[in-house]
């Protein structure tokens, strides 16, 4: 895995980790979460390609939706 898409997984985490404290729910094991940043990082690059958007304000959407 290249340096980017490691620093996008680390940002997806964070980003996870926020949503899951703003509401109250325990955050997943490394493992788990981590799981979940590679979904996301692979589905905003994804939608990134179709839309040509900006990947960070992708992820953010991606990681609202999952909480709704």
């Amino acid at each position: 895995m290249g340096f980017i898409r490691q620093q996008e997984e680390k940002l997806a985490r964070r980003l996870l980790s926020w949503h899951y404290e703003r509401q109250g729910f325990p955050i997943p094991a490394g493992e788990a979460l981590e799981a979940q940043a590679s979904r996301i990082v692979s589905e905003a690059h994804r939608v990134a390609r179709q839309r040509g958007s900006n990947l960070v304000e992708i992820m953010r959407e991606l990681v609202r939706d999952l909480k709704q």
